[in-house]
């Protein structure tokens, strides 16, 4: 693998790092010969948590699809060891994952009105004024919903936008809380 970009936040990025981080990463092309571009990111934070000090960010782009570690550690190369292992988890679940349909899952069930499953309504509603906390901006990738879901595992998330290659409309993918998956997509 070669790394397309490594940069330092609040230090310089020493030849014995550069070479410790390739070494690291290199040894992740067993599992995904198909990785287009790694961003590794190192940063010295002033904190006074000392585990937290450092902190290395990688993000890797695959065929449909992103994988992504950050770790922290005292030390740099610890830190960097533990990104690396994340990322060989990742990337081995990514490469082996299979979507299974579960024929035995029952549907969600409906709140029985009737027998006083009433969903509770809390007074203070009016009182909350919610704000947006975060921006995120990304590329819409075309791919298969299955795709998506192996996506949206992969990093860990709830739910996973979009561009549905059948259809070429946005589209989201999320996690059931019966262990299934949903799509949502326009009509």
């Amino acid at each position: 693998m070669h790394i397309y970009q490594l940069s330092g936040r609040n230090m310089d990025v020493t030849d014995a790092l550069r070479d410790y981080v390739e070494e690291k990463l290199t040894r992740l092309d067993r599992f995904s010969d198909q990785i287009t571009e790694a961003r590794v990111t190192l940063t010295v934070r002033d904190v006074r948590d000392a585990a937290r000090r450092n902190r290395v960010e990688v993000q890797l782009n695959v065929p449909n699809g992103v994988i992504r570690a950050e770790e922290h550690h005292a030390d740099m190369y610890a830190a960097i060891d533990r990104a690396s292992d994340v990322l060989e988890r990742q990337l081995r679940k990514f490469k082996t994952r299979y979507m299974k349909r579960r024929q035995d899952a029952l549907p969600e069930p409906a709140p029985d009105l009737a027998a006083g499953d009433v969903p509770v309504i809390d007074d203070d509603v009016e009182d909350f004024q919610p704000e947006i906390v975060r921006q995120k901006r990304f590329d819409l990738r075309p791919m298969s919903p299955e795709d998506a879901v192996t996506q949206m595992e992969a990093l860990g998330h709830d739910f996973f936008v979009f561009k549905n290659m059948d259809t070429g409309t946005c589209a989201v993918v999320y996690r059931r809380r019966d262990g299934n998956y949903g799509l949502i997509e326009p009509s």
